[in-house]
């Protein structure tokens, strides 16, 4: 009997260490506008803008399958810094020295924040999803309102 303890103690502590080694999940380092103002003042990099809504399906398959694979996960990483917005957040976001808030305080579909209305520009252009690639300068070099697959969004970085 105490042998088969001996047994199940080992095999558990086998078992849980080998879960333990897995490697993490490698993932976009996302940034908020705040942590992209900082970033581009110490080191400025080409920026990817991701605007998304909570009800948009197509926003929702590039976050589960575009933006999670390795080849986009590593180029975005090492070459860009990354930001996704909730275009319909009721945040107050500090960004460039400005303050920027939603009309309303409470997130409601096609109530769209300032910052997004400023970046996306005309309304008739509020399309989600909305990928922007700006230069290091924040100049937009790219601009695609449309789901965006892993090989056109590697195409276009």
């Amino acid at each position: 009997m105490k042998l088969l303890q001996i047994i199940i103690a080992q095999l558990l502590m086998s078992i849980s260490l080998s879960q333990a080694q897995e490697p993490a999940k490698a993932e976009i380092n996302w940034l908020s506008f705040e942590q992209l103002d900082d970033s581009l003042a110490r080191s400025p990099k080409p920026v990817l803008l991701f605007f998304h809504t909570d009800w948009c399906s197509y926003c929702k398959k590039m976050l589960d399958e575009t933006f999670q694979n390795p080849q986009v996960i590593q180029k975005l990483n090492k070459e860009y810094y990354c930001v996704q917005f909730d275009a319909e957040t009721a945040d107050i976001i500090q960004f460039d020295g400005v303050t920027y808030t939603n009309e309303l305080e409470s997130k409601r579909r096609g109530n769209y924040h300032t910052l997004a209305k400023l970046i996306l520009g005309n309304p008739k252009q509020y399309v989600f999803p909305t990928t922007i690639l700006l230069d290091s300068d924040f100049n937009a070099k790219k601009r695609t309102s449309k789901y965006l697959s892993i090989k056109e969004l590697l195409k276009i970085l």
